[in-house]
């Protein structure tokens, strides 16, 4: 049976780290360990976690809470990683489901149900992100951000170097296993108030999800990025060359040839980090 390494990223959770450790230990019956980064902490987030029986890390200062993770992947001894957050969202009764789950897939993860009690606007900020993370990466997700997840070690360890310091990291490692072959699979689950203060903040935090995911498209996938915005750039000149003939009767001017010559550089700057990206990722198997 494999080890299973629980990974806590927790930060001023003084007040949820000690039950949900307690109540994990009551569900999981595979040979585990529960290891808690304590992020920096200004309370009782680590005695809290050690009180409660867990093997605790801490950092001597905020890194964040994709730092705390990727602390936690490089100390865990387990042969599955399971990530979920310590602010007591995450309801542990899912955790036989999620690593039943893992016989068959590299990665399972908790699908937030529409039903969640969430505000409207990060219900809304999750269909964009996931539409747009399914058209980047060409496999259907139904959510990117989810925390609470299982992974299997040997996966997870490539992609360490990938993964952000911040709340952006589930995003990341998601993209990251649908654009490098590996198998995946949602548990419906339902969230439970969390206990203390959310700490991300919509817009900063909505922005950052955006880019990482362009970058993660760009890293595994760029003609994702690279065709659509050349298309784009060559229809405006063209379209801007066919107003100036047919509409005014006037010669194309060097504006159409700037639009259209800037798509097909576009393109072929897309082609090329396509072959860098076949090469990369050659090697990265080889190894």
């Amino acid at each position: 049976m494999p080890k299973v390494s629980i990974i806590l990223p927790a930060f001023n959770e003084e007040k949820s780290i000690g039950p949900l450790i307690r109540q994990i230990q009551t569900i999981i019956k595979e040979d585990y360990e529960i290891l808690v980064v304590d992020d920096g902490s200004t309370d009782k987030t680590f005695s809290q976690a050690q009180k409660a029986g867990a093997r605790v890390l801490k950092h001597p200062y905020q890194l964040g809470n994709g730092a705390a993770v990727k602390t936690g992947m490089r100390n865990a001894v387990g042969d599955i990683f399971l990530l979920l957050d310590a602010d007591g969202q995450h309801d542990p009764k899912y955790i036989p489901e999620i690593l039943s789950l893992m016989e068959e897939y590299d990665m399972v993860v908790t699908a937030r149900t529409k039903w969640t009690d969430a505000p409207l606007h990060r219900k809304f900020a999750n269909v964009i992100y996931n539409a747009l993370a399914s058209y980047l990466s060409k496999t259907k997700i139904l959510d990117l951000t989810s925390g609470f997840r299982a992974i299997k070690a040997k996966i997870a360890r490539n992609f360490i170097y990938l993964l952000p310091n911040t709340f952006s990291y589930p995003s990341t490692l998601t993209m990251a296993i649908c654009k490098t072959g590996h198998s995946l699979t949602y548990v419906p689950a339902k969230l439970k108030p969390r206990i203390g203060k959310s700490k991300i903040n919509l817009i900063s935090d909505g922005v950052r999800f955006i880019l990482i995911i362009m970058k993660i498209a760009t890293l595994f996938n760029p003609m994702r990025i690279f065709f659509p915005t050349s298309l784009a750039i060559s229809a405006m000149g063209i379209g801007h060359a066919a107003y100036k003939i047919f509409v005014r009767h006037e010669q194309y001017t060097g504006l159409s040839l700037l639009f259209i010559t800037t798509g097909i550089m576009v393109f072929l700057l897309g082609l090329i980090a396509e072959q860098i990206t076949q090469l990369r990722l050659e090697r990265s198997e080889g190894n």
